[in-house]
């Protein structure tokens, strides 16, 4: 749900058309945080939206609006065309944030198909993770690197989550693709361990070794002891 109400909205973007006001004074009257520049652009977008449409371009129906693929396909091959700006086509069709409209361009670019809109958590929100190869991740790790780290259309590009995209952006950043290899269940050979851990593991083998002694030395007295009965 948005911060600020369709009637805030509405307002300041009369008074901005109207020209009596500063930006910042709009900001001071209607509380708008003290007009940082994220708010700047906020505004211009308030207004742009209220020149398209109106005061009905904030009025929203409940739940977010879904697009199809071929929806999709149609508003990205539109803003392609090169005729208007990510904003303007966001604003056109509807679209909450030319930010989303900006990920399916990424995805189209990517070869990646467009699909239908299905409610569900959010991809950061995501508790499956699903297994993947060294080459997978080197891939998806590459992809991210060079999308100025974009995590969420990362993880939603190749349907694992966030939390694996991140992990494996930082363990590549710390020690390179040797950080991608999966190492669950991996038991290094005596040849791969340092001396210390080689000396660990042959106290493993003496102990397992005396046990198994002491359980021959226990059962052949149990033997002595029945032939004696």
């Amino acid at each position: 749900m948005s911060k600020y109400s369709a009637e805030l909205k509405i307002a300041a973007c009369r008074d901005y058309l109207q020209g009596e006001l500063s930006c910042q004074e709009i900001f001071d009257k209607y509380d708008i945080n003290n007009g940082k520049s994220s708010h700047y652009k906020m505004l211009y977008r308030w207004v742009h939206k209220y020149r398209s449409y109106g005061e009905n371009a904030f009025i929203h129906s409940r739940g977010n609006r879904c697009y199809s693929a071929s929806e999709k396909l149609k508003i990205v091959e539109e803003y392609l065309e090169g005729q208007e700006s990510l904003e303007d086509i966001s604003i056109k069709h509807g679209i909450p944030s030319s930010e989303t409209l900006r990920q399916w361009v990424l995805l189209y670019n990517a070869n990646r198909t467009l699909k239908d809109y299905i409610p569900k958590r959010e991809v950061y929100m995501a508790e499956a993770r699903r297994k993947t190869t060294i080459e997978e991740r080197k891939e998806i790790v590459e992809f991210c690197l060079s999308h100025n780290r974009d995590y969420k259309t990362t993880a939603s590009l190749y349907g694992v989550s966030y939390s694996q995209v991140y992990s494996w952006v930082k363990k590549y950043d710390s020690t390179g693709e040797k950080g991608l290899e999966d190492k669950r269940g991996h038991h290094k050979k005596d040849d791969e361990v340092d001396e210390l851990e080689h000396l660990r593991r042959e106290n493993k083998r003496l102990k397992r070794q005396l046990e198994e002694n002491d359980m021959v030395v226990q059962l052949l007295k149990k033997v002595k002891e029945f032939e004696r009965m």
